[in-house]
């Protein structure tokens, strides 16, 4: 499924199924087909999306061949990545007091 995130100044974020509910499991927020985010959540979802992101590259594997399969594909797919525009569009949302919400 395609979830499509939107704020009044910032073009929409487009994410697949994966993507949004790794991201949402990332803030602590149980995911819902709609919602809305409220200017006074957002600084807190920033801080935990990118406490996420650097705990995931601080447990990045080595390039000494020693990597198992799970790191391989968490090195393959990281979450700093494939999060980046959403996170922009947090911020986006933060600097112009805007809510963000999806599934309307």
């Amino acid at each position: 499924m395609i979830h499509q995130f939107q704020t009044k100044n910032a073009a929409p974020v487009i994410m697949l199924d994966d993507l949004t509910h790794r991201i949402f499991n990332a803030i602590g927020r149980p995911f819902e087909n709609q919602g809305i985010f409220l200017p006074e959540q957002i600084p807190g979802y920033i801080e935990r999306l990118q406490t996420a992101i650097d705990a995931e590259q601080d447990k990045a594997p080595s390039s000494d061949g020693t990597n198992d399969d799970e790191d391989q594909s968490s090195e393959s797919d990281p979450l700093g990545r494939r999060a980046y525009p959403f996170l922009e569009l947090l911020r986006q949302a933060l600097k112009d007091q805007e809510p963000i919400v999806w599934g309307v």
